[in-house]
């Protein structure tokens, strides 16, 4: 849980991005491009919280994809105590999906706030994960050298600028050089500019200050994670959601959805935005659990899942669009390490020291252990305001809970 009146008024506009909702899509006149973002802005600082998504495009994935079933009770592997007290937990927190997965099978799933499995969802920072799959298979597919390959070798308009040195692997984790996350009331800021305006990309490319020089510091933002999709777009040829829902929904048989694009056949905003089952979310948490391989398909270069999971001298939390669990934290944070921003509660390590995570605001989570093959996935709105010790949302109750209800497997019989 994100409590707002310990955060400093900059770090409202992180938050405000991140919990941004679809909406019905409105017509504007895309004829006057500063019309439509002058409109968009009015919108947003009115109500950042409730932003609406438009225009939306669609995101294919698996054909005639059906939900997964979880076990039958008596067939499941973890103490069912715990996983009602999972699900009680996941209910009190507002939760609109739990899924816990273990070792192949889906041991349960529960659905809150009138979702079922087949209601797409807003990934808010869940996206920034898929961002680094989607660079992961354009690596496997040749279309990208590797994660070291300087950006400008796919976008030359930014050689001999100071965003020539950024690499591919810089989007994704981090330490970009470019701004921090922040809030501005000012049209021309920008935040502003490269988050609302109609070409919001070519806002990123020309506009969007550089604060230090590439690789040298850490600062989370939206702005480097949207300049993936102009990446994998210049790099493919391809549109970056169509890229996403063939390249990588599709193989591990994810349902598609809808993803926000800036404007009608505009650019696709990757770093947030993208509105997906949770199943989605599940399937790409057990892509990485598997090495990147797919029953048996190679569908992530061998050594990129590691590379993922590494965390930067620079933040040791945080690897490649993913978290990590060590070293670990009792309140980590979001933004660099030992800035101001929002925090979020750890009460304990996590019983798995190995384990990874995505994580968006809102406590969007999908925890990852590897040692005991375990997969929780939480996604729903923010929490409630806690009223009182122990109600506040703890990312550690979820998967230390589910870990320790872990049951031995029965004996064979001779």
């Amino acid at each position: 849980m994100i409590h707002r009146h310990r955060i400093p008024h900059w770090a409202l506009g992180l938050i405000a991005l991140a919990n941004s909702t679809a909406a019905v899509p409105q017509t504007p006149d895309w004829s006057d491009p500063e019309a439509v973002y002058r409109a968009r802005l009015a919108t947003f600082l009115k109500d950042p919280g409730n932003f609406p998504y438009s225009p939306m495009e669609p995101v294919s994935g698996a054909p005639q994809w059906r939900p997964m079933t979880p076990v039958a009770p008596a067939q499941r592997r973890l103490d069912p105590a715990a996983l009602a007290e999972a699900a009680a937990y996941a209910d009190r927190m507002r939760s609109s999906a739990l899924l816990v997965w273990h070792d192949g099978r889906l041991e349960a799933a529960s659905f809150g706030n009138g979702a079922q499995a087949t209601t797409p969802l807003v990934s808010k920072s869940l996206s920034k994960p898929l961002t680094a799959l989607a660079v992961g298979r354009a690596i496997a597919l040749g279309k990208i050298a590797s994660l070291d390959q300087p950006i400008a070798d796919v976008l030359p308009e930014l050689r001999g600028t100071a965003k020539a040195g950024i690499l591919v692997r810089h989007l994704l984790d981090m330490r970009s050089g470019m701004l921090d996350q922040g809030f501005s009331t000012d049209p021309e800021h920008p935040l502003n500019r490269g988050y609302l305006d109609p070409d919001h990309g070519r806002r990123i490319v020309e506009s969007y200050p550089m604060t230090s020089a590439p690789g040298t510091r850490y600062a989370y933002a939206n702005a480097p994670s949207d300049l993936v999709a102009l990446v994998i777009e210049r790099a493919t040829g391809r549109r970056y959601g169509e890229f996403v829902g063939t390249e990588v929904l599709r193989p591990i048989g994810a349902p598609g959805g809808e993803i926000w694009v800036n404007r009608p056949g505009g650019l696709a905003h990757s770093g947030c935005c993208t509105m997906l089952p949770a199943e989605a979310f599940l399937r790409m948490a057990i892509l990485l659990l598997e090495d990147g391989r797919w029953q048996g398909r190679r569908l992530l270069p061998r050594g990129y899942v590691a590379a993922m999971r590494q965390g930067t001298p620079q933040n040791p939390n945080f690897g490649l669009g993913i978290w990590l669990g060590q070293p670990y934290q009792l309140r980590r944070g979001f933004g660099a390490p030992g800035r101001p921003g929002p925090q979020v509660l750890h009460s304990a390590p996590y019983l798995d020291p190995d384990l990874f995570l995505f994580d968006g605001n809102s406590n969007q989570t999908v925890f990852v252990s590897p040692r005991h093959r375990l997969i929780v996935l939480r996604m729903g709105p923010t929490p409630p305001t806690p009223a009182g010790p122990g109600q506040e949302w703890d990312n550690a109750f979820l998967p230390n809970t589910l870990i320790r209800a872990i049951r031995p497997p029965a004996p064979r019989g001779r």
